[in-house]
């Protein structure tokens, strides 16, 4: 049996799976192995196993065997293995240290590093795996480099013919699971005469 994955928040006295032993006679269903950390527990005469108890995300995947006996010859049994997986969560957004930065550019420097913005996800695996993208402000004259978090200018700016402050607002984003999540930071660029 391979029951479909559950949430890391499962709550107790879930449903997880019904075992179902073919037998012309009553069975009494038992938890014979595997299942020492006390997860799951199983109605003896149905065959319906339920959580126990909160679920501890680093303890799974979790196989243990479940026994089948004849109610009235305890030595006419069956076992069969039951694989539970447990679904990591996308748990935190990114966070970066402060909402808001400032910098200075000078004016008349071609394309030109502003900048490294550095996210934080307390998340492991691809929850926690960030990539970096603008989500808004004055379009081609700025980048950032998806994987570094470095954002650069594209072109010089002229102090005397253009605007001498630009608002970039920038996003950090997970690759979670069941949906990703994203942080956001305001990079304020003033250019300098």
């Amino acid at each position: 049996y391979q029951p479909a994955p559950l949430s890391e928040k499962t709550p107790p006295d879930t449903f997880v799976v019904h075992i179902s032993a073919l037998y012309k006679l009553p069975v009494n269903y038992t938890i014979a192995s595997g299942n020492e950390k006390g997860y799951f527990i199983i109605h003896s005469s149905s065959g319906i196993i339920r959580t126990s108890k909160n679920l501890e995300l680093q303890d799974f995947p979790v196989n243990f065997k479940v026994r089948a006996t004849d109610s009235s010859n305890a030595n006419i049994f069956n076992e069969v293995e039951v694989k539970v997986e447990v679904i990591d969560e996308n748990n935190f957004p990114p966070v970066f240290p402060s909402p808001l930065l400032e910098e200075r550019l000078a004016e008349h420097l071609p394309a030109a590093q502003i900048v490294q913005l550095k996210a934080q996800d307390n998340d492991t695996g691809r929850n926690g795996l960030l990539t970096y993208g603008i989500l808004s402000g004055h379009g081609l004259k700025f980048r950032i480099n998806e994987t570094t978090g470095i954002l650069y200018s594209t072109a010089p700016f002229d102090y005397e013919e253009e605007p001498t402050e630009y608002q970039v607002v920038v996003y950090a984003e997970d690759d979670g699971i069941p949906e990703k999540k994203r942080g956001y930071c305001t990079v304020v660029i003033k250019i300098t005469d």
